[in-house]
């Protein structure tokens, strides 16, 4: 399992993963589920992905083996738009599932994958799209500033009452970071390290990537500190007048 966010800002966009992928209690290791593509000065584009490892790791995989545009295929690289670049993913997706989805449901695997896409290419604005495993997508807007895929239920909360168009980026960081907490406190398969990546409008390059990992000071701080507000806050809500 995983857990991923995708946030729009006014200022820019902010990506986090977690690298936890686990086939039960006995087989768990590490991926990096946040890739990048980009263009110095031209074009920058991130992609989180959820789901079935094989899958995500063969849409990956092709995604970058065709860069290069010797095989005659429009890529990430040649899109003219955030929105073309989205298609080319969708359409990938579907060709690696019409391969293998079958063979993988037959030994009663899950093969499906989604993902998190966003970025900017030069001349037009920064824009963040959810791809399904049908290989549809939907796109952020002001008022649903915030995407999330892989195990989404425990972080939701935390990002509906703080995630906002208009805040500033590293508020934005802050509210991603706390909806991760909520996400490992409540199911094993969601933990460190967390994939942080920040980038700024009109900037196509990364302006913060970092590895929040097990043990992190800031992190382990803002968690205590946010476990010990939500007490403070519950102890002083008024009890209710009905008699128990």
């Amino acid at each position: 399992m995983t857990y991923c966010v995708g946030a729009m800002l006014k200022d820019g966009l902010v990506f986090a993963s977690d690298s936890r992928t686990n086939a039960g209690v006995d087989h768990v290791s590490t991926f990096r589920k946040l890739s990048t593509f980009s263009i110095e000065d031209e074009r920058f584009m991130v992609l989180l992905s959820a789901g079935n490892l094989a899958t995500t790791q063969s849409v990956v995989t092709q995604l970058n083996e065709r860069l290069d545009g010797l095989s005659g295929e429009a890529t990430l690289f040649s899109a003219k738009s955030m929105f073309e670049a989205a298609t080319i993913i969708g359409t990938t997706l579907r060709g690696v599932l019409e391969l293998h989805a079958s063979f993988v449901q037959a030994q009663e695997g899950d093969p499906f994958a989604s993902f998190i896409f966003g970025g900017q290419i030069k001349g037009r604005p920064p824009r963040l799209f959810q791809i399904y495993s049908a290989g549809n997508f939907i796109e952020a807007s002001p008022d649903t500033p915030y995407f999330q895929i892989g195990e989404t239920k425990y972080g939701k909360p935390i990002l509906d009452r703080t995630i906002k168009h208009g805040m500033a980026l590293k508020r934005a960081t802050m509210a991603a970071l706390i909806s991760f907490d909520s996400a490992m406190r409540s199911n094993m398969g969601v933990a460190p390290p967390i994939d942080l990546l920040v980038y700024r409008n009109d900037s196509f390059k990364a302006d913060l990537r970092i590895d929040v990992l097990d043990g992190d000071t800031y992190f382990g701080t803002l968690r205590r500190a946010y476990g010990q507000g939500i007490m403070s806050v519950f102890e002083s809500l008024p009890e209710p007048s009905w008699t128990i």
